[in-house]
């Protein structure tokens, strides 16, 4: 397991596929579970891919406590996604063996590293897992918790199904 001396804070990620999805969800949480130890993971859900013509997605949020610094994290999921084969497309609307993104990492503030990520309070498939496993956090910049920002969100527009995939 990756380690530094410096604090320890929490970390959450959003993790999707729709290509082989169920297979490539697995291997993202047992790899993150091998670096980073016990992971809180929220339900999987199903849901039509946004923004492109494409198969379904699976996306759930995992959850974990590490000292290991953001740009590391960031470097391990780049191999996550060599490790399951994705294939960079020049649109960020395209079908993927595994998206995973940092949504927050502690209360860092930081616009180069994307923290926090854009998309937490964009999208249901997002903010809805991650009210499952952190409801009462709060926004590191509208300081509003994950369930205030669920509570105003139009969950009409983001159709999901949760699935049992059988890894939470």
């Amino acid at each position: 397991m990756l380690e530094s001396s410096a604090t320890k804070v929490d970390v959450f990620l959003s993790v999707g596929s729709n290509i082989a999805p169920e297979e490539n969800l697995r291997m993202a949480c047992r790899e993150l579970t091998a670096g980073y130890g016990e992971l809180n993971l929220s339900s999987v859900y199903r849901n039509k891919a946004v923004g492109f013509e494409g198969g379904d997605f699976l996306n759930m949020v995992v959850a974990f406590n590490t000292a290991v610094a953001p740009e590391q994290i960031l470097t391990r999921i780049k191999q996550l996604h060599v490790q399951a084969g994705r294939e960079y497309q020049e649109s960020s609307f395209c079908s993927r063996t595994l998206d995973l993104d940092i949504l927050l990492y502690g209360d860092m503030v930081r616009k180069r590293l994307k923290l926090p990520h854009q998309d937490l309070d964009k999208y249901g498939f997002v903010l809805q897992p991650m009210v499952e496993v952190a409801p009462e956090l709060q926004h590191p910049v509208s300081g509003k918790t994950m369930s205030q920002l669920w509570d105003g969100f139009d969950a009409e527009k983001h159709h999901m199904q949760k699935v049992d995939i059988g890894i939470n």
